[in-house]
């Protein structure tokens, strides 16, 4: 049974007060709150097995070592990843996709070639690409979106060319909470043979991810999405790929042997994860996982569904407020401008009322070119989240009307 009382009492972030009033947290979108099965992980390896991993012979190392290389294999089970060596630890989806261009992107990307991305795609997925393109002279090009925030995927097989050497599109928009139909990019992009990068920052939190089904080549994302530790994320990649990837970074554990007149790289994943790592937070990134397995995605994902539809007939009763991506297949995330209302300060009074949302371009900014306009206010739900909460929203949003009557 989903008790969703019970499952609030895992969060203990959740049952605090702004002011005098209690907490309505929808700014998860942007980072979650943890439950107490991530804060006791995290504080067990400090209290108890603290030490650097791998090579150590003491008895901390090797616990240390044994709990660092299961979160690898519980990652890779989580999303179905081909083999745990198929996991690299980064410190989440924005240095996961910088990993791919500055390794894969450099070693087959060239003057005059291709990168495709969405126009709703997060800075962290254009800007490296753009990057890239002026340092070799390869051209960055836009798979465009419409009105309803939905990808145009009219003209995808002239934007898929010959001189596509990658395409790199979010599974869900953080800007706009669509989920995009990333089936049917990957299917194009591979009939030509191009790979496929996944940001995945947004799906993973909310939908069941099965990378083998998705046959993408590379799926990034962030612990802190998906109720872990800040710091630490995945990426995950075809193991066919990774081997002919180069390293990164320099330093320990990515090597097998160092010489002056040269060295030999580790195989991969250690190859990527140069130095120490941040141990404690994978440890919690992986009580996380556990945590959301228990609950069951398709759980998460019907009572997000349940909490998404009563918020849009809830929404729709707020005079002079307009939602931003109305597509029917989207997460529970609610973009929205009101009537000469600037989102920050709806963002402030809200805040007032304990309500925390996000008022801003989301990095997000192509998408606000898109619609005209500089910035919206987003309430981001998760499954902890209740119809009470929307409500208190709605009235919170009334008060900020009346104080702009």
């Amino acid at each position: 049974m989903w008790d969703i009382e019970q499952i609030r009492q895992d969060f203990p972030a959740l049952h605090q007060r702004i002011g005098d009033k209690p907490l309505v947290y929808f700014d998860n979108a942007a980072t979650t709150q943890k439950p107490q099965a991530v804060i006791d992980a995290i504080a067990h390896f400090y209290t108890t097995d603290c030490s650097n991993i791998h090579r150590g012979v003491h008895t901390l190392s090797q616990r240390a070592t044994a709990a660092y290389e299961q979160v690898r294999r519980d990652v890779a089970s989580f999303v179905n990843a081909e083999n745990e060596s198929s996991v690299i630890f980064t410190r989440g989806t924005t240095e996961s996709i910088n990993l791919v261009a500055q390794t894969y992107g450099r070693a087959h990307v060239g003057a005059g070639d291709e990168i495709l991305v969405s126009e709703s795609e997060h800075h962290s997925n254009i800007v490296p690409w753009q990057m890239l393109c002026t340092e070799v002279g390869a051209t960055l090009r836009v798979i465009p979106i419409g009105d309803t925030g939905d990808w145009d995927l009219s003209d995808l097989d002239n934007l898929i060319s010959d001189r596509t050497r990658l395409v790199s599109v979010a599974h869900v928009s953080n800007a706009l909470g669509v989920i995009n139909p990333i089936e049917a990019v990957i299917a194009a992009a591979h009939a030509q043979g191009v790979p496929v990068l996944i940001d995945g920052a947004q799906g993973v939190p909310h939908l069941p991810v099965d990378v083998q089904s998705l046959d993408c080549d590379f799926y990034a994302f962030s612990a802190h999405k998906v109720y872990g530790p800040t710091g630490v994320g995945a990426l995950v990649a075809k193991t066919s790929i990774l081997a002919d990837m180069p390293p990164w970074q320099g330093g320990g554990d990515m090597i097998e042997r160092v010489r002056f007149e040269g060295t030999t790289f580790a195989q991969p994943p250690n190859r990527f994860e140069a130095g120490t790592p941040n141990i404690a937070d994978v440890i919690g990134f992986g009580a996380a996982l556990h945590y959301i397995d228990a609950l069951g995605m398709s759980n998460i994902a019907a009572a997000e569904d349940r909490l998404l539809q009563y918020g849009n007939e809830a929404l729709a009763t707020v005079d002079g407020l307009r939602i931003v991506g109305t597509t029917e297949s989207k997460g529970a995330l609610f973009s929205f401008v009101m009537d000469d209302i600037h989102p920050h300060d709806i963002g402030t009074i809200l805040d007032h009322e304990g309500i925390a949302i996000r008022s801003g371009h989301h990095c997000a900014q192509p998408v606000m070119d898109h619609f005209g306009i500089g910035a919206t206010a987003r309430a981001s739900l998760a499954f902890y989240n209740t119809e009470s909460e929307i409500d208190a929203l709605v009235a919170g949003l009334g008060k900020v009307q009346s104080l702009f009557a």
